[in-house]
């Protein structure tokens, strides 16, 4: 045997010395025929490690095999069909035995349209003439014939066409469809051909683990007949026609831990969520009875009970396993992106950059992964830089309706719900739900697909739902054949018990009584799964203690030392030798390098960048991503620096010093709504440092809008969830037009309540500083949505020093600027953003010294007691403004006029707010530049003309 496998073999002590030869004969019989070995051993030698041939990825295997396999193809007298077809020396068994091959390459390609995937058998397969032994000009008469089996992995090189065709029935056309011929790579085709073949897609199993699949199918089951006779008619959402999930499950997270996966995250919506909670993750029955008679005891305003996350610890064959369920609203696929983002922190935190120990797994139902564009989002992310996790093991629901769609015509326009998968070349097993056994076999074939290459798997289960889709629900309104086959349908747990009694392997009596031992535990209201953990290792949770129970008023030390901030300046905007950059490029840098020296006002693109350089330098660690983050949408940030020569990279703030904190950067694919769920996810599980998205145009983030109004600014509250995510968000009326002028401000403010969220409008470089590293260093973890300029990124007036960032901080509120006698104001002009500059243009120019600006750099939470410090500063105002550039039903106005009149109250009662700005309008902005300077001008000269009379 070469080197690898056999060397770990022989080095187990259980198998050493005389008993390598013996382990070695075992291994020989495997590789003809895996079910001639027993399970365990079988199990062990699936998992070893591979080599890579000419045409396949095999096991280490012994030389006498190698030779074999090269001398068997040595003889094979296979050629093409062309070849075959136009030598007229050919026999008529040569053109046969192309035929052959053609057929078997016909059931790999296209035996799963004919397999027997629907339990309920109401679903008629269209025929298949691939699949006919004439449509290869083959026959029956030819069954006794034998044929060299080419590549089919069927334990000898030559059978009868009567074998051969029964063999390939057996391993495509049973109760396993797979779908894996669409892969490019022809090792991944051959791995599945390799485990599929060689058992026929039916490995024998030992009585030990078939009655161990029987008593998952029984928690599945009584579990909801429990809930059902308790609670009759409360929504639920049961499992019942879909029982395999749990036994699935169960040996889903117990292979991965096997792998030594160390944490798994688990992504669902509704079906079945309770029964997973239970008898996969251990909730305790007492707690979820609690729930459901409205004991259970909320501190915020929670949500409905099969939304629910939760966490626990099990044991498995290679350590402990920390399980997370993820919260999820009801938009359904929206968790899937937000559980592969939580996954990825988890694995930076661990620095498994394979995605060896944490694994994400994500259930589906089938109308949502055809219909949810998101999906086709999320397996988009899944190989590239930014986003991947190692592979996602993807479970599919698949109730073969849609909620109460009445034909598959109306959900979907593709011949499997799961068709979008092979966007990404995933392999695709679709198994009939009342197989235990074939979901068995497909659930470890999957996770060892993804543990080998690193790739989505996904498992079409395809099931039924015995009820509609809510208890409450009566499904044969829309549907009556297949309700009507439904309760006469016996369940998947009866099935099964009737097939192991039959066998022999167990009893009628020791079915009752495993029955009954579970409605027992259940009934005591105890913990049913078994491998709970009661102790769990808590290294293994991230410590979120230092960042509850704050106040958004907590205060933040946010500026540095001069002489440090100067060398982090200067440092992070230097070249190395022989790294040529863009012309414009270098001109950046070189100002930079002026601006850390004192010689030039920093700018925006510099503040900001000094802020990442700042935090990194401390230890806080920043992530940033989203649609050209690298450069800047805008061409002002430019953290990554590209060779001009050889389009290699050099980033700068990746090498501040050898004990930096890790700074990641990347370009994200344009989507907004996965990404941005991903960032979500990653910040609800990574709470130190920044992680940032930003949005091409702030009117983009509109394509997520699912993400911020159910996780963004609503998930601490319903979940508990804590998230110190950062939105960047380019917001700023420039004439561009409706889509590239408003980040939709109104919105977020119209969510602001009990502090949820923080909304900014910085107006100049030092503010964004130190909102930005007061985000990080204040522990304090609310969202930051930010309405980051455009134009002021190289606004001539929008600049500020490096006394401003080493000695200031975030001001809430910015007063006047320009000195002015403030015993003169009678007027104070309130403003956030951009407008600031246009309205101190034209007031310096009319030379008017009665009004003042006073911007607002927080909308919220409201700085009431900070505006109304500011604004008491001017004993004899008359006249309070607030002035916007957006239309008058968006921006501020709406959401936050009453703030702006309990405080100008509080200081004169007798003078009150107007509104200055642009008219309402159904369109964010105008269309025309003409049209917009005009809206402009007319509102600047508005809020600086006289005061309109009462």
């Amino acid at each position: 045997m070469q080197e690898g496998s056999m060397e770990l073999l022989k080095r187990s002590s259980h198998i050493a010395g005389g008993n390598a030869t013996y382990v070695e004969d075992l291994y020989e019989s495997y590789l003809t025929d895996p079910n001639a070995v027993p399970e365990q051993w079988r199990e062990y030698f699936d998992k070893l490690p591979r080599v890579e041939s000419d045409n396949a990825q095999i096991h280490d295997v012994p030389h006498s095999t190698i030779r074999e396999h090269f001398a068997r193809i040595s003889k094979m007298r296979v050629r093409t069909e062309a070849t075959v077809a136009h030598d007229s020396n050919a026999t008529e068994y040569e053109r046969k035995q192309v035929k052959v091959v053609q057929l078997i390459s016909a059931y790999r390609q296209r035996g799963h349209q004919q397999a027997d995937l629907d339990p309920l058998n109401l679903h008629v397969r269209d025929h298949v003439p691939d699949l006919d032994l004439s449509f290869h000009q083959l026959s029956t008469a030819d069954n006794d014939t034998v044929f060299q089996t080419g590549s089919l992995y069927i334990g000898k090189a030559d059978a009868t066409l009567g074998e051969i065709v029964e063999a390939l029935k057996k391993t495509y056309c049973n109760t396993i469809g797979a779908e894996f011929m669409h892969i490019v790579n022809t090792e991944e085709r051959h791995w599945v051909m390799q485990r599929m073949e060689s058992v026929r897609s039916a490995p024998v199993l030992s009585d030990e683990v078939r009655t161990t699949l029987l008593k998952r199918l029984i928690k599945a089951e009584g579990l909801e007949k429990s809930l059902a006779s308790k609670y009759p008619g409360t929504k639920r959402f049961g499992l019942e026609g879909g029982e395999s999930l749990i036994p699935m499950l169960s040996e889903m997270i117990q292979r991965t831990g096997s792998y030594g996966a160390q944490e798994v995250v688990i992504g669902m919506a509704h079906r079945g969520r309770l029964n997973v909670l239970v008898n996969i993750f251990g909730k305790k029955p007492t707690e979820l009875f609690a729930e459901f008679e409205g004991r259970a005891t909320y501190q915020s305003s929670g949500d409905v009970k099969y939304h629910q996350g939760f966490s626990s610890n099990v044991m498995t064959p290679g350590g402990e396993v920390h399980l997370a369920m993820a919260f999820n609203p009801s938009h359904l696929e929206i968790v899937s992106p937000v559980v592969e983002g939580s996954v990825r922190a988890r694995q930076d935190r661990r620095n498994d950059s394979v995605g060896d120990k944490v694994v994400p797994i994500v259930i589906h139902g089938d109308a949502a992964f055809a219909g949810q564009g998101v999906v086709m989002e999320t397996f988009q992310m899944s190989q590239t830089r930014a986003y991947k996790t190692g592979g996602t093991l993807h479970i599919v629901l698949n109730n073969q309706v849609g909620f109460t769609t009445s034909s598959r015509e109306d959900s979907r326009s593709t011949e499997y719900c799961t068709d979008v998968a092979k966007m990404v070349q995933a392999p695709i097993f679709h198994v009939n739900a009342d197989d235990p056994e074939a979901v068995l076999f497909v659930t470890q074939m999957a996770v060892d697909f993804r543990n080998e290459f690193r790739k989505d798997v996904v498992i079409d289960l395809v099931c039924y739902r015995r009820r509609g889709h809510n208890e409450a629900d009566e499904p044969s309104v829309t549907q009556p054949l297949m309700y009507q086959q439904i309760r006469q349908q016996k369940t998947t747990r009866d099935l099964y018990a009737e097939h192991l009694i039959a066998q022999g392997i167990i009893t009628a009596e020791q079915d009752a009584f495993l029955v009954e031992g579970y409605r027992e535990s259940l009934d005591r209201g105890e913990p049913l799964v078994s491998s709970l953990v009661s102790e769990p290792n808590k290294n293994m949770f991230v410590d979120w203690s230092p960042y509850l129970g704050h106040e958004w008023t907590l205060q933040a030390d946010t500026g540095m030392d001069m002489q440090t901030l100067q060398t982090l300046a200067h440092e992070t905007n230097l070249v190395p030798d022989g790294f040529p950059v863009q012309r414009q490029v270098s001109k950046i840098l070189e100002d930079r390098r002026k601006m850390a020296a004192g010689g030039m006002s920093l700018n925006w693109g510099a503040a900001e960048t000094l802020a990442y350089a700042s935090l990194l330098s401390t230890g806080y660690p920043v992530r940033l991503t989203g649609q050209d983050v690298g450069r800047g949408t805008f061409s002002h940030r430019h953290a990554v620096l590209h060779n001009q020569k050889d389009e290699s990279l050099y980033i700068p703030l990746q090498h501040i010093s050898e004990d930096q904190a890790p700074f990641t950067i990347h370009d994200s694919l344009l989507s907004e709504e996965a990404v941005l769920a991903f960032e979500y996810g990653y910040a609800t599980t990574a709470p130190k440092g920044l992680v940032i998205w930003e949005a091409q145009f702030g009117d983009f983030a509109n394509g997520a809008q699912v993400v911020i109004d159910q996780f963004i600014t609503s998930g601490e509250h319903k979940w508990s969830r804590l998230c110190g995510l950062t939105m960047l968000l380019p917001h700023g009326y420039e004439g561009q037009g409706p889509e590239h002028s408003s980040a939709r401000l109104e919105r977020f403010l119209q969510q602001c309540a009990e502090h949820n969220i923080q909304v900014c409008i910085p107006s100049t470089p030092a503010q964004v500083f130190h909102m930005l590293r007061r985000q990080a260093i204040r522990p304090l973890r609310k969202p930051l949505v930010v309405m980051s300029p455009k134009s002021l990124l190289r606004h001539k007036e929008a600049i500020s020093s490096l006394e401003d960032l080493a000695y200031g901080h975030f001001h809430n509120v910015l007063d006047e600027t320009d000195d002015l006698d403030k015993s003169k104001v009678d007027r104070i002009i309130l403003c956030s953003g951009k407008v600031f500059y246009e309205l101190r243009a034209v007031r310096r120019e009319r030379g008017l010294d009665n009004i003042a600006l006073i911007r607002l750099e927080q909308l919220y939470p409201f700085p009431e007691s900070e505006l109304l410090e500011v604004i008491k500063a001017y004993p004899n105002v008359e006249d309070l403004v607030w002035c916007q550039e957006e239309p008058m039903n968006q921006g501020a106005w709406y959401c936050s006029q009453h703030h702006m009149r309990r405080v100008i109250h509080a200081h004169r009662p007798d003078v009150n707010l107007r509104y200055v700005g642009r008219e309402a309008s159904a369109a964010p902005a105008a269309g025309y530049m003409a049209l917009h300077l005009e809206q402009q001008e007319r509102f600047i000269n508005e809020a600086m003309g006289p005061k309109p009379e009462a």
